[in-house]
């Protein structure tokens, strides 16, 4: 049984969100195709995003801002498979005018399986291109980073 998600705003903890893996997110082997896992992060990055007031919806109407991921490093350490329960973590490590760094890592069991490290750009709702974060939220974000040793 999958655990409730550790999604206080205030935890000095990992953020992490639960998925189970289905027979949508493997190849014929049951093993958890690739890309699936860039889309449980990018999940748990917006689930983390949510936790603090933020949610996708938010970001667009309030602040008029989309975060689109710039670039992503992967490690693939050990293979998920069907019916898996995974905790997908996430921690803010830096936060830029325009930017912000997000490390993240995929475990079963407390064994990892995959970590990663995915810089997101801002971007403005209205046109897609790039923008600063906006004041009030960068502050917000600024205050959240965190050590990800």
């Amino acid at each position: 049984m999958l655990s409730e998600p550790d999604c206080r705003p205030d935890s000095s903890r990992l953020f992490s969100w639960p998925t189970r893996v289905y027979w949508e997110d493997t190849d014929a082997g049951g093993v958890v195709y690739h890309a699936q896992y860039v889309a449980f992060m990018e999940r748990a990055r917006s689930e983390w995003l949510r936790a603090h007031g933020h949610g996708q919806a938010t970001l667009r109407d309030l602040h008029g801002t989309v975060f689109a991921v710039r670039a992503m490093r992967i490690d693939f350490r050990a293979p998920a498979r069907l019916d898996d329960a995974l905790q997908v973590g996430v921690v803010l490590r830096e936060c830029r005018r325009a930017s912000a760094v997000f490390v993240q890592e995929i475990r079963r069991d407390g064994d990892l399986l995959v970590d990663a490290e995915v810089r997101v750009a801002a971007l403005s709702a209205a046109d897609f291109r790039p923008q600063a974060i906006p004041d009030a939220l960068f502050a917000q974000l600024k205050s959240l980073e965190t050590s990800a040793e």
